[in-house]
Parts: structure tokens; sequence; C-alpha cells
């Protein structure tokens, strides 16, 4: 699989990701928890640390692998160079560390679907880089 492919999967996988918490924000619900305690990501959920500037993180998200898909298929045509996507996806692979660490030593508590994104973003920062 070649690092274009790898950067429309992981997009999508992102953007499904993003789009199950924003519905669950919208709705006020909690989110499933697989493969940690629910109250886990209760916790993560509705901690101050799920916004930032006063926007929920899984809208960032959404908007950020929005436009990683849009430019990379921009990029496929030929329409844009590579690196506007080198640096939206190193920003989300520093945006998701950055909220990892908080869940791990701040929060004490991790959710599933924001591992599921900082894999994600992982993924494809090595793609974008190496």
């Amino acid at each position: 699989m070649n690092n274009i492919n790898i950067l429309y999967l992981f997009g999508g996988i992102g953007i499904l990701d993003t789009l199950y918490l924003i519905y669950h924000k919208i709705m006020g619900t909690d989110v499933a928890c697989p493969f940690f305690p629910k109250e886990w990501c209760h916790t993560v959920q509705h901690s101050p640390q799920s916004k930032t500037f006063g926007i929920p993180n899984s809208y960032a998200g959404f908007t950020m692998y929005a436009a990683i898909l849009v430019m990379t298929y921009l990029f496929s045509i030929g329409m844009i160079p590579f690196w506007p996507i080198q640096a939206v996806v190193t920003f989300g692979f520093l945006f998701s560390a950055y909220f990892l660490y908080v869940q791990g030593f701040v929060l004490n508590a991790f959710c599933t679907w924001c591992v599921v994104s900082a894999i994600n973003f992982t993924v494809m920062f090595w793609a974008v880089w190496f």
C-alpha cells in the first residue's frame, strides 16, 4: 500500500471516529468504551481538556481529517504540493500525542476513540515523513 492510500484509509477511519464522537457530543450521551473501563471514557469525554479554546477536540479532529483527505486528493491530481499535508498531519500527530499525555498523566483515564485517533495520526505521520 502506498503512502497516498494510507492517508485515504486512515483519514477515512479518522472521519468515522470523530463523527461518532461528534454525534455523542451533540446528543449529550456517553460513548461506548471498548478495551477500557466505561468510566474512563466518561472522564475523558467530560473533562475540561475535551475542548481546546472552547471547541470540542472531536470537531478539531474532524476538521483535520477532512483537510487531510481533501489535500491528499488535490496532491494526487497535481494541484498542490505535499508539504501542506505533512504540516496538518504533523500538527494532528502532536495534538494527539499531547492528549494521550493528558489522558495518561492528568486524567488517569483513556478513551478508546482518542487512542484510535492517536494511532491514526501516528500511522499517517509515519506515512508522510518516512
